[in-house]
Formats: structure tokens, sequence, C-alpha cells
């Protein structure tokens, strides 16, 4: 037992630890939805359908960023239209209703996975006209499996810990415009 405690020590402080980021939590909910306003506004995509589904995904990130079961709920139910009217996407909208419909954080957190995996392949292929998307993976999430997420900016905000580890994680690519 006392192995797995530090086999998991030793992952947490390697994996997790980013000195040249620093987290300024903001108790202020208001100041959290301009920025996140500001960093969707700040990517600007070709089709409209798409950047309704991305703006819904980016405030589903964010409400899990905060830990908002509630407010994820919500804006999962959104994303979940978005996404029904967007030819291709009918699975992925089917996971966008499982963390709407879902008991839990931790649940929520599970689909997203599924979510994020599906729309970090869409938004490959997406024109961008301006902004760029951050693909960004935490190792440690889903029990050490990882999962990876979509961002408008390179700071990392974990969606699958919250303030329990927010800064777990690393940018992977990033999509921009094509020239």
């Amino acid at each position: 037992m006392k192995r797995y405690l530090a086999v998991a020590a030793i992952m947490i402080a390697t994996s997790c630890t980013n000195t040249n980021q620093k987290v300024a939590l903001s108790a202020d909910s208001t100041v959290k939805s301009k920025e996140a306003e500001t960093a969707t506004v700040s990517v600007q995509l070709k089709d409209a359908s798409v950047q309704s589904i991305y703006n819904g995904y980016i405030s589903l990130k964010n409400a899990l960023v905060s830990s908002k079961f509630e407010d994820a709920q919500k804006t999962a139910a959104v994303l979940k239209t978005s996404l029904a009217g967007h030819k291709g996407c009918e699975n992925t909208a089917v996971t966008a209703g499982k963390i709407a419909a879902a008991k839990d954080l931790a649940a929520q957190r599970k689909d997203f996975t599924a979510l994020s995996s599906d729309l970090i392949a869409m938004f490959k292929h997406a024109d961008i006209e301006k902004g760029a998307i951050y693909v960004q993976h935490c190792p440690m999430a889903n029990n050490g499996d990882g999962g990876d997420w979509l961002a408008s900016e390179k700071k990392i905000q974990n969606p699958y810990y919250g303030d329990e580890m927010m800064e777990c994680g690393a940018v992977l690519e990033e999509l921009k415009p094509a020239k």
C-alpha cells in the first residue's frame, strides 16, 4: 500500500507541476464569466454552426473547471441542441445529453472525455478565421488514463479536477487559422 501511495505522489509531483503558470482564483463569478466570454470571442470560426458548438463547449469546460454542477448541466443541454443540429454530430449530441443528465460532477467529467475527443477531431478540421484553439491534456485524469480538452488560451485550467489540480496538464497542440 505504501508503495502505491509513493508512486501516486511521485506521479502527481512530476505530472502536475507547472511552475511557469500561476492561477489567480477569483471569488467573483462575474469576472470569470466575462473572462470566458472574452476567451470565446477571441476564437472565430467560419461556420456559424461550428462557432455555436465551440462556444457551448467552452462554456461547459469552464463550468467543469469551476466545479459548477448545475451550470455544466445547463450548458451541456444547450450544447446537445447545437450538436444535434449539425450534420455528423448526432452521436456527440448523445454524449452531451449524458452530461446534462448526469447525477454528479464526477459523471459529467467522465463523459466530458468522450465529448472532448469527438470535438477535438472536429475542430482539427474546422476553418478558424481568428485566434487559436489549444488542445490540452491531463495525464492524471480518468484514473491515470489521461484526458484531453480544448481551450481558447494556453493557460491550463483543468476541467477534470477544477480547484484540486487546476494547473495539471500541458498544451499538446495549437490549432491556428490556415494561411
